[in-house]
């Protein structure tokens, strides 16, 4: 039998979250309801771990993320929330399960059948880096600019004004819409996690693009995408056949 701790400052949803989860999983035990990261930290204190955490991100005494902070929850987390649904799908893409208030039956049901399929340290059990990114995307916290240097002299470079993110003969690039391009000291893995995944995405190894930048979307030869790019990019930019489901729900948002 799994055990389920659920934290949830409006008593009504907590409830509501309750008879859901004997519903659909009558053999899960619910362990507790607590309403405050200050209970929620003292009951992890004094109690074994429970099988999962339904945690909601705004809390009367601060966010799910505080508690998260402050607690070694090394347990699989299913947030609920009232976030819109365009920060909801994009926090799909981090492989955790958020659910949105008021909560469906059939998106319950379909996040315990993931929680159950999961192996112990598995996706759910996501390491702090994955609430980390989670966070910035509720709050905006992303990178805002970049300081670039051409020459003897620096520049601030905007994101708005950046197109897209190219890696080329061992080095980064960023290149703005007017087309001119600067050398970064990243990564792209480094700028992945720096940048808005709302406005930004990795195509492919080499490219990072924003989503004003692209112009055209053409179906490629072996179940590819061609990518029109403003400004042109030097070399074709083609989405992998393994990215091609993902681009696709990203440009639907």
């Amino acid at each position: 039998m799994m055990q389920a701790l659920i934290v949830e400052d409006e008593r009504l949803s907590a409830e509501r979250l309750k008879h859901m989860i004997a519903k659909v999983d009558p053999q899960m035990e619910i362990v507790g309801i607590l309403d405050s990261v200050k209970s929620s930290k003292e009951w992890l204190r004094d109690n074994s771990p429970p099988d999962v955490l339904f945690l909601d991100i705004q809390l009367n005494d601060g966010t799910g993320f505080d508690l998260l902070n402050v607690a070694e929850v090394n347990v699989p987390v299913i947030f609920t929330t009232a976030y819109d649904n365009y920060a909801i799908k994009a926090f799909k893409f981090n492989s955790i399960d958020y659910l949105l208030k008021p909560i469906e039956e059939s998106e319950l049901e379909a996040s315990i059948k993931k929680l159950k399929k999961s192996e112990p340290g598995g996706d759910l059990t996501s390491p702090e880096q994955d609430f980390g990114h989670l966070q910035k995307i509720i709050t905006g916290d992303f990178k805002q600019r970049f300081l670039v240097k051409l020459g003897d002299q620096y520049q601030s470079v905007l994101i708005p004004e950046i197109a897209y993110f190219q890696y080329n003969d061992g080095m980064c690039y960023v290149v703005v819409k007017e087309g001119r391009k600067y050398p970064l000291d990243y990564t792209m893995d480094q700028l992945e996690g720096l940048l808005n995944p709302l406005e930004f995405y990795r195509v492919n190894r080499q490219l990072l693009v924003s989503l004003a930048a692209i112009k055209e979307i053409h179906s490629y030869f072996n179940s590819r995408l061609l990518l029109r790019l403003a400004p042109d990019c030097d070399a074709e930019v083609i989405v992998s056949r393994d990215r091609v489901s993902d681009f696709k729900r990203w440009m639907d948002l």
